[in-house]
């Protein structure tokens, strides 16, 4: 199973936002994924134990990590093109 670290300013409102629409569109391909989510400042430190980082905000060092820096799943516009982005960059 794939995991995607889910980042934004505050890891409240928004991350929660976002990793709920992306868990529910990357089910909806058939993908099991497990997402996590964090403050921006708090990726260098996690990101060791994730295949992908999905940010709305400026983040540290990924480490080699992808990372996606996207608004989409919260204006709902550019989701589609965001969703098939993040499955190609987890192999799938």
């Amino acid at each position: 199973m794939k995991k995607i670290l889910v980042a934004c300013g505050t890891a409240i409102a928004t991350s929660t936002v976002v990793a709920k629409k992306l868990q529910e569109a990357l089910e909806k391909r058939g993908l099991a994924v497990k997402i996590d989510q964090c403050k921006a400042s708090e990726v260098e430190s996690k990101v060791h134990a994730y295949d992908l980082v999905v940010a709305t905000t400026e983040v540290g060092d990924t480490k080699g990590k992808p990372l996606v820096r996207t608004v989409s799943f919260l204006t709902g516009i550019g989701i589609d093109a965001d969703v098939q982005k993040i499955a190609k960059l987890l192999g799938t």
